[in-house]
């Protein structure tokens, strides 16, 4: 493997924590620097990290950095990553991609003009768990798929978080931030989507920070609360998708798909590598799968690395820009839906990304 992707991280909340514990594992990447606009924060992380703190203008001037790790908050997504392709760095970014179509594509097609990179959230579609589910569909265990299942719901962020507000502005509500886990998860197993329909409401319900510095402190919610829809493959599979924030607690099954043949019990794509279960036919009985595909013991983090590598051996890399244009067009589209009661097309198409063979590690696949 030749020289490492030198990575400098703009924004270091809650989730940064996460790939800072991944990061000095992972092959072809290295931590420079670190930027956010609490420069007391950046400081302090900068020194967990053992690298150097920056203001964000330093960060993307910086020549030592070639791909900017974007882990701000989705109201500034697009811009940070314009700005890392201006300044002639790759962008890895946390999903949503943007909170537009709109304002995402003009990225895509910067990145384009660059030859640049653009990868996105969630990796966790790489993980042994999505990718065993995936491995057991191509091999045909429940014959042809015809349906799909999907259901994720809490009672809201703001009970867990300590500074939630912005889950409940454009770029948040269920859909946005927990969405993409579950339709990137679903364009991975089924292929793109060509058309969807929906129905989303909020609840008059006052939310307050729980825990931590804020608490007590109003959350304002500018979105919607509770999403259904009905998606559309153009395989012809149909998928079925809740997401809400207004169900203090259910019995519903997570995500399931329904095949010919069989059910196929998916692990929660929110995570790497849960177990899978599967009911057959022939069987007339659940089972657990042996793990068949995907990176083993995944962690964010590995998307990036992916990337990393495709771009030295001149692939396309999987959790990918335009993977994640596809699934934010989705869900603005099921927006839409709800709001004009009607079915919408959708206009972007994806090819399925590459499955990770079993065994496969971030610098050998």
């Amino acid at each position: 493997m030749g020289s490492p992707l030198r990575i400098g991280v703009i924004g270091v909340g809650n989730i940064s924590a996460q790939y800072f514990a991944t990061l000095p594992a992972l092959p072809g990447l290295e931590l420079v620097a670190v930027a956010d606009v609490n420069a007391q924060r950046a400081a302090e992380v900068a020194a967990e990290q053992g690298v150097e703190a920056l203001t964000v203008d330093e960060l993307l001037a910086d020549d030592r950095v070639d791909v900017v790790l974007n882990l701000t908050i989705p109201a500034v997504h697009a811009e940070i990553g314009i700005r890392s392709l201006e300044a002639g760095k790759h962008v890895y970014g946390e999903k949503p991609l943007a909170l537009t179509v709109a304002e995402a594509t003009p990225m895509l097609e910067l990145a384009r003009a660059q030859g640049l990179r653009v990868g996105s959230a969630p990796d966790t579609v790489l993980g042994t768990g999505i990718q065993t589910v995936r491995h057991a569909l191509d091999a045909g265990l429940v014959g042809e798929p015809v349906a799909a299942s999907v259901h994720w719901s809490a009672a809201g962020h703001e009970l867990w978080h300590p500074a939630p507000q912005f889950y409940y502005q454009p770029g948040g509500g269920p859909l946005f931030d927990m969405g993409p886990y579950y339709l990137t998860s679903l364009v991975t197993l089924f292929g793109p989507v060509v058309r969807v329909s929906g129905v989303t409401t909020r609840s008059a319900r006052e939310r307050t920070v729980a825990k931590g510095a804020s608490a007590g402190a109003a959350v304002p919610v500018a979105v919607d609360t509770h999403v259904s829809a009905l998606l559309e493959h153009e395989s012809g599979v149909t998928a079925t998708v809740t997401m809400s924030f207004e169900v203090w607690a259910t019995r519903t099954p997570l995500f399931e798909v329904y095949g010919t043949a069989g059910t196929i019990a998916v692990p929660d794509p929110n995570r790497f590598s849960e177990s899978v279960e599967v009911y057959t036919a022939d069987a007339g009985e659940w089972s657990t799968l042996p793990v068949a595909a995907g990176y083993a013991d995944a962690a964010r983090g590995f998307g990036l690395a992916d990337m990393a590598h495709a771009i030295e051996t001149k692939r396309s890399h999987r959790a990918s820009g335009e993977l994640a244009l596809h699934v934010l067009e989705i869900m603005e589209a099921v927006l839409v839906a709800g709001a004009e009661h009607r079915v919408v097309d959708i206009s972007s198409s994806v090819e399925r990304p590459q499955p990770v063979p079993l065994g496969a590690t971030p610098e050998s696949w």
